[in-house]
């Protein structure tokens, strides 16, 4: 019997102006990624042949779509839903604060595309209510409000970056509350029931990434329990994801710097997870803030 040849990865790049869409192209590029950028959505079928022809079907597409698309989103919508690219498709979609996007285009001395003779915040209203059912239907939602060019690329490389793409990918994100709550997170815990490290003068200059530390963390009482009692419930959640398709999950640990409670805790939920076989990471937003 004649072997099929394995299918590729198909990842659609879509978003608000200004957050990010060129900067995830390039990296997706780097990844090995055949890119078309700007594509009208009705030819997402066709650009999928022609590199199936010339490529072979296992080479991973990406295509960045944008607003300037406009009426094609249908079209966008209704071919990812029926699978009429043949491939796995995952939506990116890239968002960020109205006031992140206004000073990012400021920067840059362009208009928005849906600006007209207004004002640059009446287009980014517009392109909300555009890119509205996309963004409530993406796989996978970034926030990059507080992310520069690097952190970004992080993002894409440890979303794309893994041959392996059936498989949940966790991040465990831990923040200090009072940098702000991650808008992006799908689980949200927050630590600060457990006593703070910072009040004991020989642990404070260190961080939950030092053995003393985490030890003195995951000593306190309710800490155990919590972990016994959270991670259960999030390898749950997990299975429920894999059932539905969705192979991103984000989970953010929080205290009140970002520096002891929540990056204990951050590591071992990850290293948890790990042992149960999934792909989990530690990442750690605000440390080193202070």
């Amino acid at each position: 019997m004649e072997q099929v040849a394995p299918t590729g990865e198909l990842v659609v790049v879509t978003g608000m102006t200004g957050a990010g869409r060129s900067t995830a192209a390039k990296e997706l590029e780097d990844l090995g990624y055949f890119v078309v950028d700007n594509l009208p959505p009705s030819l997402l079928s066709d650009v999928v042949r022609l590199v199936d022809g010339s490529r072979g079907p296992g080479q991973p597409i990406a295509v960045v779509v944008d607003v300037r698309s406009g009426s094609f989103f249908g079209s966008l919508q209704a071919n990812l839903a029926h699978g009429a690219s043949g491939r796995n498709a995952t939506l990116v979609f890239l968002d960020a604060t109205d006031e992140v996007l206004v000073r990012r285009q400021e920067a840059a001395r362009r208009p928005h595309p849906l600006q007209g003779s207004g004002r640059l915040l009446d287009g980014l209203e517009r392109e909300r209510r555009v890119l509205a059912d996309l963004r409530s239907s993406a796989d996978l939602v970034i926030d990059t409000s507080a992310l520069n060019v690097h952190q970004l690329t992080d993002r894409i490389s440890e979303a794309f970056g893994t041959p392996d793409t059936t498989q949940l990918r966790v991040t465990v994100l831990s923040f200090g509350f009072k940098y702000g709550i991650p808008v992006d997170a799908d689980f949200i815990a927050d630590m600060r029931f457990l006593p703070n490290p910072h009040w004991i003068p020989e642990l404070r200059p260190g961080t939950g990434k030092d053995p003393e530390v985490a030890e003195y963390v995951r000593s306190r009482p309710g800490a155990e329990e919590f972990l016994d009692g959270y991670v259960p419930v999030l390898t749950g959640v997990a299975e429920g994801y894999l059932r539905e398709g969705k192979r991103f999950m984000r989970v953010a640990i929080g205290c009140t710097g970002g520096k002891h409670r929540s990056v204990a805790m951050t590591e071992e939920i990850a290293r948890r997870l790990s042992e149960q076989g999934y792909v989990a990471r530690a990442v750690h937003r605000d440390l080193g803030r202070e």
